[in-house]
């Protein structure tokens, strides 16, 4: 039981794997980690311990999803879904009373009231064994450590009230009349120290990564121009006026008057600088090759980041808390190894913790945060192992706002911490950068956020001819010589490949899926409404493997040289005369490792691998498993098959699979009225519980008989009518076979995750979109349009650059009114599709996830039209064959 304490990039990951799997034995173990590190640390546990088979990690991916957590050994859950209303969830992680508990980023415990910290403390406190990982255990201050002392080592520091008058400072405050216990001081730091030094341990970077190369961080301080600091500069100095009078008793709250200017300065202090950040990220991507991290915390200096990476042509990827946490790891993929992609744009708390950026250099903070945990944890998402450079950590502060104000607090707060964690007082040290070199700060224009979604072309009383597309450019054609001709671009494009100066990465990492998911810049989005649009040609599997042409000597014999390996060997058991590529003797299958290396005779012990895996074998492999779509092979990697032959295994996953039943509420109360009837049971009526059904059994449970005058909620989600046996247990909604018993009705309608997400797979359209996402990536499996990061370079642009966007475009050719809605307010549906490969109306509509695929809204709505076509000749014949006669029947004798 105890707290790792390293500092960032230590790798505490992998010592808390290794400890979890000293204590095997003891399993089943639990794993709590933010949301957004749920699937990096699934592929740390499958890494580091590769005995463990796919079915035995379970992902709790909702608050319902507890029938895995008895039956796996390892279960990975998100801080997110320990909430109140998760009663379910918690009485599954009770009943599992796991021994081993690791949980990550272990300061989201800092809240004595939070309902996760409430939820998470018993069931730490009664594990056998105990992993706290955090590298700021403290964030600012020393009352956010009881909590995870308290987990480890229960009163070990006496009760909340004995630790914070002992190491809080803790005392009375007044904000004029009011009376606040303040806990938020600090106080005998070297007793706190010496004591945490028995429950933790921590190694700096100093001590343990001496090779590691320095962090150098820079202050660039800068004056605002007066327009820009106007409201800025007035709601600081209405700022300080409150309070030089906190003690006069003036104003009635004080304290919320403060907290709620503080709050706007923070946010005016962003837009105002937003125009200088904005210069400063140009400058920096005018560096070739140059990659790095930009840090923010509002959405408008985040925004204004974005704007400036599109308005310098340079590739960029943006995490914030929109970003779903699977999409979060494919962009840290994607920033580490695409030379193209030159600033990640980070939210400091949705990207601050856990990820790796090493691929950057240097790391900016357009914007400070309120602690300096967070701020260190930002800085090493660079500064780390891997790290092969030095890191250049830029602050950037206006001066006169409240930038000036944060940054002093954080240098006092660092002081606090450094004397808890590490004995000894610490600042953010950070030189002032050079005057002359970041001058032109000082000159920036003023930056306006700009509304993202524009009013209704009727309403917006302005003339936006510039920004919409009018009927005389959509009735515009192309110039037909533009269809013989190759652009300007590919030219340009051929001869930098000629040259070798494009890509810097080497072809044995270049596989499809890194294919599909780079959006290159110069990517060719000119207008192909007049081109011949035939299917791509599939590239081989040596290319996509990153094999190369060597694979073809495998194939085909090379002319021997004086220099060449001998190219046959002698079989020690029959003597035949076999190939240098084969492992076994063609003629008896008598292994080749059985013979000497050096005399070729027969070896009197076997080796120790007797079995060595066949080139030619593996290469077929590969070309079956690149034929397959990338929603077959989801499926394969998902249902924990083990397989030699990737289409005979898909075929044994297809003959399991068992027949659906229909998803309408109507076929599904039909099914559970029959199955009721079968079972001598009952139905019920499962909804979705809201404010009003909540209210209305909390007045149930308080008065046995309700009165008519009860008040009747208004209507609510429609629900599923489920069957009960004849003892009352729940059948599920997808198999009708039992449920567990634990929980509202709501998180009983299946008896598994897997039913749930078949379900929800032929029901809800949400988690449709959300499965062929993450499988095909948005990538239109016709023309190959990179729709989903189209959708995303639009909806970031600012209006007035969206309509240059679009008309270079595949979708340029939608209909007038359908492009400027695209302009106006972007949404995914507008830019691609979710498509059954066989229609619905022939039965598709209730297949699994391999008959989707991704269409961008073009390819979607010509195999609408193709399908609607087909529909109406089969309606015609159908409607031919009852009123004419077969001609052959007049062949035939009465």
């Amino acid at each position: 039981r105890c707290m790792i304490a390293d500092e960032m990039g230590l790798g505490k990951t992998v010592q808390a794997i290794a400890v979890a799997y000293a204590y095997r034995q003891e399993w089943p173990l639990l794993v709590v980690v933010p949301s957004s590190l749920k699937y990096p640390w699934i592929e740390e546990l499958e890494r580091w311990i590769p005995e463990l088979q796919p079915g035995d990690i379970n992902l709790v991916e909702n608050k319902s999803h507890t029938a895995g957590i008895c039956s796996s050994k390892v279960t990975v859950l998100g801080y997110g879904l320990l909430t109140t209303d998760a009663r379910p969830l918690v009485e599954a992680l009770t009943r599992q009373r796991f021994s081993v508990v690791v949980v990550d980023e272990s300061h989201y415990l800092k809240s004595r009231n939070a309902a996760r910290t409430k939820i998470l403390v018993p069931l730490i406190q009664s594990a056998k064994r105990a992993i706290l990982l955090t590298g700021t255990p403290a964030l600012g201050r020393p009352e956010e450590l009881f909590m995870q002392i308290d987990a480890l080592n229960p009163r070990r520091f006496g009760t909340w009230t004995d630790y914070a008058k002992k190491y809080c400072n803790a005392h009375y405050r007044y904000f004029g009349p009011r009376r606040q216990w303040d806990c938020r001081g600090a106080s005998n730091l070297e007793e706190l120290h010496r004591r945490l030094s028995q429950i933790m341990i921590r190694r700096l970077k100093a001590d343990v990564l001496t090779q590691l190369p320095p962090k150098i961080r820079q202050r660039i301080p800068f004056d605002l121009p007066k327009e820009a600091a106007k409201e800025a500069a007035a709601s600081f100095a209405e700022w300080e006026r409150l309070m030089k009078g906190l003690g006069s008793g003036v104003a009635d709250n004080p304290f919320t008057e403060v907290m709620s200017l503080v709050t706007q300065m923070y946010k005016q202090t962003a837009i105002a600088k937003a125009g200088a950040v904005k210069d400063y990220i140009k400058m920096m991507l005018e560096a070739e090759q140059l990659k790095f991290l930009v840090f923010g915390h509002h959405l408008t200096m985040l925004q204004a980041c974005t704007e400036a990476a599109i308005e310098a042509k340079a590739g960029y990827i943006r995490i914030d808390g929109s970003v779903p946490a699977s999409e979060r790891n494919q962009l840290v993929h994607k920033f580490q190894n695409d030379p193209e992609i030159r600033v990640a744009i980070l939210s400091i708390q949705a990207a601050g913790q856990g990820l790796t950026f090493t691929a950057a250099s240097h790391v900016v903070f357009a914007e400070l945060y309120w602690n300096p945990g967070h701020i260190k944890q930002a800085e090493d998402r660079a500064h780390r192992i891997g790290q092969t450079s030095s890191v250049n950590v830029h602050y950037l502060i206006a001066k006169g706002t409240f930038d000036t104000v944060m940054w002093s607090m954080l240098n006092r707060k660092e002081t606090v911490t450094g004397s808890t964690l590490n004995g000894r007082k610490e600042y953010l040290k950070a030189d002032e950068g050079d005057k002359d070199k970041w001058e032109f700060l000082n000159f920036a224009d003023l930056w306006k956020p700009t509304e993202m979604v524009l009013p209704l072309e009727g309403n917006s009383g302005k003339a936006n001819d510039d920004i919409f597309f009018s009927h005389f450019e959509k009735e515009k054609q192309h110039d037909i010589r533009s269809f013989f001709s190759p652009s300007a671009n590919k030219d340009k494009k051929r001869r930098r490949r000629e040259d070798g100066e494009t890509s810097s990465i080497p072809s044995e990492v270049n596989c499809d899926d890194e294919d599909r998911n780079s959006l290159p810049l110069d990517q060719d989005f000119s207008p192909q409404l007049k081109r011949l649009r035939t299917p791509r040609p599939r590239a081989s599997p040596l290319s996509r493997t990153g094999l190369r042409s060597p694979a073809v000597s495998i194939v085909a014999p090379r002319k021997s040289s004086e220099t060449d390996v001998v190219l046959t060997w002698n079989c020690g058991a029959c003597t035949y005369s076999n190939s240098s590529l084969l492992p076994y003797c063609e003629m008896c299958e008598f292994p080749r490792s059985a013979l000497a290396p050096r005399t070729g005779k027969t070896l009197l012990c076997p080796p120790p691998t007797p079995f060595s895996p066949s080139p030619l074998q593996v290469l077929k492999f590969v070309q079956e498993w690149s034929g397959l779509p990338a929603m077959k092979q989801k499926l394969l990697r998902r249902s924990g098959l083990l397989f030699h032959s990737p289409s005979l295994g898909l075929q044994e996953l297809t003959a399991a699979q068992r027949p659906h039943s229909s998803t309408k509420r109507s076929d599904v109360a039909l099914a559970s009225l029959s199955k009721a009837q079968q079972e001598g049971g009952s139905v019920r009526l499962v909804t979705k519980e809201n404010f009003f059904t909540k209210r209305k059994s909390a007045c149930c449970s308080n008065d046995e008989q309700p009165t008519a005058t009860t008040d009747r909620p208004p209507p609510t989600e429609a629900g599923y009518l489920q069957a009960t046996d004849s003892c009352g247990v729940p059948l599920c909604l997808s198999c009708q076979q039992a449920c567990l018993t634990t929980g509202g009705p709501w998180d009983t309608r299946f008896c598994s995750n897997n039913c749930e997400k078949e379900f929800l797979l032929r029901s809800s359209q949400t988690y449709m979109r959300s499965q062929v996402l993450e499988a095909e990536k948005g990538v239109c499996q016709h023309c190959g349009l990179h729709a989903h990061d189209l959708f995303l370079k639009i909806r970031d642009a600012p209006p007035s650059q969206r309509k240059e966007m679009l008309e270079n475009t595949w979708l340029a050719q939608l209909p007038l009114k359908q492009l400027n809605e695209m302009i106006r307010a972007p949404v995914e549906g507008d830019f691609w599709q979710v498509d059954h490969i066989r229609p619905v109306y022939s039965g598709g509509g209730q297949c699994s996830l391999d008959n989707l695929q991704t269409l961008c809204t073009v390819c979607h709505k010509s195999r609408t039209a193709q399908q609607a076509r087909e529909r109406s000749q089969m309606r015609k014949s159908a409607a031919a064959s009852k009123v004419a006669s077969d001609i052959t029947q007049f062949f035939f004798k009465k």
